[in-house]
């Protein structure tokens, strides 16, 4: 359970690095059962959860703008795995509702959960980032409110199945896959679909030019 804990605040920081701290220290501080491990406590304290809160609202705002959602996932290449080490380093640690023994998820070196976090944030970070573009590209900019919406959403569900219902995970990240994937064929499909009617158009003016 504690890997899946980590594992879900991770991918869930991989779509928005804020979300997940920002569950993680409302839920610790909140939460009667939810202990974060020592060395996270920092999470907890009220400055870090209004800084968090200030940048989720801006995160949120910047990925809904068109092309400004692709230049702020360029700045978020390096704090969205920063936050997922730290989400699964916290997560993973943190005694739960249905995490009771943490520790025994830290045999190994302290780093090796951080790491695995840093891991799966920029892999979700790398497909989101990827896909963006093509969604932009194929809508004319329509679908990057809606698509980073689900993303937001996404996250915040996954944060708190991670701490609450950590066997959701598996289905969350499994879902999150299949709507990047389908959501890539069809932005590429509307994407050709443009450029043949495009090319028609083209074609079709040139010939009553010529005529």
């Amino acid at each position: 359970m504690s890997l899946l804990t980590g594992a879900g605040l991770a991918v869930s920081a991989g779509l928005n690095a804020y979300v997940p701290l920002l569950v993680l220290g409302l839920a610790g501080r909140l939460v009667p059962g939810v202990d974060l491990p020592d060395g996270w406590g920092w999470l907890e304290n009220e400055w870090t959860l209004g800084i968090l809160a200030v940048l989720l609202v801006i995160e949120v705002v910047a990925d809904k703008i068109p092309w400004v959602d692709s230049v702020n996932d360029i700045v978020q290449t390096v704090v969205r795995p920063a936050s997922g080490g730290i989400a699964f380093g916290s997560g993973a640690g943190a005694t739960t509702a249905v995490v009771a023994d943490p520790a025994a998820f830290f045999t190994s070196d302290a780093w090796v959960p951080v790491a695995a976090g840093v891991v799966l944030a920029l892999a979700t970070h790398a497909l989101k980032a990827l896909a963006r573009p093509i969604a932009n590209a194929a809508t004319g900019g329509l679908a990057a409110p809606i698509v980073s919406a689900v993303e937001d959403v996404g996250s915040l569900a996954l944060s708190i199945a991670a701490i609450f219902v950590p066997v959701l995970v598996v289905v969350g990240v499994a879902g999150l896959l299949v709507w990047f994937l389908l959501g890539r064929r069809r932005a590429k499909r509307k994407r050709a679909e443009r450029e043949r009617s495009a090319a028609r158009a083209a074609s079709s003016g040139s010939g009553e030019a010529a005529r």
